[in-house]
């Protein structure tokens, strides 16, 4: 097992997120694998996710077969380079999959439309004023940092997210390399159904169960969750 743990990972944010909070989750955590962790910045509106697929691509080519994943969109787009390039992926972290193939009515894609509409006709701030009525004060600062980042681009890049489909489970069914998902199962916008539909069509996938109320008090939770599912399926 430890001659095969992939030097480098590859981590994408979700929807509206950015690599600031992908490596606050996932720094130490691989870290303690001797993993080198990357996380690109999201590149601006309609190319976040074509853009993420370019850069997975060139790093791949620079650095040889990866460790990839992310968080909610980016784990789907991680998913999607995977099965495009099997050749090239050691491993997946997968890290709150949204939906599986077109994202239809999708609590998770129904919510970034519905950012992407407040966004597009009151502004960023105006946006986050009104996103940020009942959620947690962790989740709130979160936002107002990524989507402050995101600028002019914040609403293209919600609607391509929420618009993209994520790989079909008949196409992570052909993906060799080993899986871990984790799901929190207190998230209704990330369903535990959809992680584990995720693990059944994998060939080695694992689940790791955590809480967004953990994730709200320590950010490496999630990080350590996904790790640790995937190392459990490494070993199948």
């Amino acid at each position: 097992m430890t001659s095969t743990i992939p030097r480098t990972a590859v981590l994408l944010p979700g929807t509206g997120s950015d690599e600031v909070f992908v490596r606050a989750v996932f720094a130490r955590p691989l870290a303690a694998l001797d993993i080198e962790l990357v996380t690109p910045a999201p590149p601006p509106g309609n190319a976040l996710a074509e853009g993420y697929l370019a850069e997975l691509g060139r790093l791949a080519a620079a650095r040889g077969p990866l460790l990839a994943g992310g968080i909610s969109f980016g784990a789907h787009l991680a998913a999607e380079w995977a099965v495009r390039e099997p050749g090239r992926c050691r491993g997946l972290l997968a890290a709150l999959p949204a939906w599986n193939g077109a994202p239809d009515a999708a609590p998770a894609s129904l919510a970034a439309t519905l950012s992407a509409d407040l966004v597009a006709e009151h502004g960023v701030e105006a946006a986050l004023a009104k996103s940020a009525e009942g959620s947690p004060p962790w989740l709130i600062a979160e936002l107002g940092r990524a989507w402050r980042r995101h600028g002019d681009g914040l609403a293209a890049s919600l609607r391509t997210a929420a618009s993209r489909p994520a790989p079909s489970l008949a196409a992570l069914g052909v993906l060799p390399c080993p899986a871990g998902i984790a799901t929190c199962v207190d998230d209704p916008i990330h369903p535990t159904k959809v992680a584990r539909e995720w693990a059944a069509a994998l060939p080695r996938a694992a689940v790791v169960e955590t809480t967004l109320t953990a994730l709200g008090e320590d950010r490496e939770s999630l990080g350590r969750a996904t790790v640790l599912a995937w190392l459990r399926a490494a070993r199948v």
